[in-house]
């Protein structure tokens, strides 16, 4: 069932109870359920195993020792049980290993499913969610289900068995002691019941909290430049304080319901061995009760009570787990909007034309960014987009990389509807070079390659030099192996975009989209951008969202946003000559700006 509309962090959507959810969690992880009949079985022979060492032990006692020591049996009887331990240690072992196995391929698999989720969800889910709330998803979240596969999961096949086989075992011998041990432990289950429902709901805060935290953490560590040069350190530090309280808050409220529970299961085990003690010492021999049999029930007892015991545990393992999968579900229900087309179309090769008829777009119920808006640009021009701050020019642009979807409208690129252009041929045909110029954390040349995975050394090279940029290439420390550093922190700003647009044109499209970014950056950079752009633009369609009032004069045509409607639209010169106003207005900023003074 597709979530609401709505940040990620908003809190769990999924509805159902906890069964539910965690049968919608082990659908989406098939990985553990292979093998898990055969480690199950593994499981119940080490348990089977384990419930024949009190059986042997009152044989050596009844039957060995008591009425008359027979060597012979009793030797007999240490050997089987020397047998059945190494088999249990065997098994438990093979158990173990395959149980972490599968553990690590279901959290493998799991992680990758929500990785890929994430990147196929649109920019505008993007916007909304906090970025360190998506990765606490993908990592934190994922870590809480580890446990469980590993042993929770088992634990709820083979305890139960182990419970009933060792009271069927202890009826053998005395079926009063047992029904005592039915009646005590039997008030167990209410008690776990009543924690149960609580401490689900707790884990899910925690889990929210969890999430809170890891996105202030990731806001305070992407802005600490801001945060230093604003010296605001201690806001920062009083919204990372009151984020890790929050986290500390949910988590102690969660635990306090395990710290109640499992000693319950301890105060009960201590009870009914006490009462199996004393009860059949007081009144076994009258019940035909022979003393190795006594003995048998007191090691059996003991046998029970770790599996009743691990029941809050595993309960309260399970309860993290259900929480984690429900936020990872909540991930996973988040829709697609941009659904890829099968078989779909691929676009010509060559500069590209665009289409755009009667387009609209909206963030959720908010109002219209882009409405009604209609275009026709010809293959092979350069259109400079221009309009004030929220105008819509770049949420044209994305929509024209369809990295967000339209809430009505057409889009036809090189005469093929966008909507039926295959992702790969999208990739390769059209591409969106941001403001910022995000780089990834290595070297310079892998960063390039990102816009053609498959390009060799030499085409990395003709790039640079194709725009312009061997001098600046020369420049760098270790040329083309150059560590860019996290984010490309160890180049400039301007450096970036040089990265970026070298990126741009080893994937060769037919249509470019540029968010310019020639402010803030020394001269030469700007004279190495300026020159890398318009070598870029040379021979494809290019958009350019303008912050320069020349790259609007250069342009054959200049769109003209405001409030999210295409007003106007022309040459430069035309634009000015026919006294369009929005963009004499712009054009008067802009001019006055260039030449206000200084000082």
């Amino acid at each position: 069932m597709p979530r609401p509309m709505g940040p990620i962090e908003d809190g769990p959507t999924v509805t159902g109870g906890a069964l539910r959810v965690l049968r919608r969690g082990i659908a989406v992880t098939p990985e553990i359920r292979v093998g898990l009949a055969f480690s199950a079985g593994m499981a119940l022979a080490t348990a089977i195993g384990r419930l024949l060492i009190p059986v042997l032990i009152q044989q050596v006692l009844d039957r060995g020792i008591i009425g008359g020591y027979r060597p012979g049996f009793v030797y007999a009887a240490c050997a089987v049980g020397v047998a059945v331990s190494l088999v249990v240690f065997t098994a438990s072992r093979i158990t173990f290993l395959r149980l972490m196995t599968a553990a690590e391929t279901a959290l493998y698999s799991l992680r990758i499913q929500a990785f890929e989720h994430i990147h196929r969800l649109s920019a505008t889910e993007h916007t909304r969610s906090r970025k360190g709330v998506l990765l606490a998803r993908v990592t934190s979240d994922v870590e809480t289900i580890a446990r469980f596969i590993q042993w929770g999961a088992v634990a709820w096949i083979i305890n139960p068995a182990l419970i009933v086989l060792t009271l069927v075992v202890m009826a053998i011998f005395s079926w009063q002691l047992t029904l005592v041990v039915t009646v005590v432990y039997g008030a167990l289950i209410p008690i776990l019941r009543f924690f149960q429902r609580r401490q689900l709901a707790a884990y899910d805060r925690l889990r929210g909290a969890v999430g809170n935290t890891m996105g202030v953490v990731s806001e305070s560590v992407g802005g600490a430049d801001v945060i230093r040069a604003y010296g605001v350190r201690e806001q920062t530090h009083d919204q990372l304080a009151v984020a890790i309280d929050g986290q500390y808050r949910a988590h102690m409220g969660a635990v306090k319901y395990f710290a109640l529970s499992f000693p319950s299961g301890d105060l009960l085990g201590s009870a009914v061995l006490a009462l199996v003690i004393g009860m059949g010492v007081w009144w076994g021999p009258g019940w035909g009760l022979a003393v190795g049999e006594l003995v048998a029930m007191v090691f059996l007892v003991n046998l029970i009570q770790n599996p009743v015991g691990e029941l809050s545990e595993v309960l309260d393992q399970t309860q993290v787990a259900i929480a984690g999968w429900r936020k990872i579900l909540d991930v996973l229900d988040v829709p697609v909007e941009i659904v890829e087309p099968t078989p779909g179309e691929s676009l010509p090769a060559g500069p590209l034309s665009v289409g755009v008829s009667r387009l609209d777009f909206s963030y959720g119920e908010g109002d219209k960014i882009l409405d009604g808006v209609s275009v026709d640009i010809e293959s092979g021009r350069h259109v400079a987009i221009v309009g004030e701050t929220g105008s819509g020019k770049t949420t044209f642009a994305k929509l024209l990389a369809r990295l967000i979807e339209p809430g009505a409208g057409t889009i036809c690129i090189g005469g093929v509807p966008l909507l039926n252009v295959t992702a790969s041929s999208r990739h390769r045909s059209i591409r969106m070079v941001p403001q910022d110029g995000f780089l990834f954390d290595t070297t310079v040349r892998e960063n390039v390659r990102y816009g053609r995975p498959d390009a060799d050394d030499h085409e990395v090279h003709a790039a640079f030099r194709l725009l312009g940029l061997d001098p600046w290439m020369a420049r760098l420390p270790e040329g083309l192996d150059t560590e860019v550093g996290e984010r490309g922190e160890n180049l400039s700003v301007g450096e970036r975009q040089l990265v970026a647009l070298a990126r741009a044109q080893l994937a060769d499209p037919g249509l470019l989209i540029l968010d310019e970014a020639t402010s803030a950056v020394d001269p030469e950079t700007e004279r190495a951008l300026s020159t890398a752009l318009d070598r870029l633009a040379e021979g494809r369609t290019t958009l350019s969202i303008a912050h320069r009032l020349s790259t609007a004069e250069a342009a054959d045509t200049v769109l003209v946003f405001a409030d999210g409607h295409l007003v106007e639209q022309g040459s430069h010169g035309e634009l000015l000559a026919n006294g369009a106003p929005v963009y004499t207005e712009l054009n008067a900023a802009w001019t006055g700006n260039v030449m206000a003074p200084t000082d």
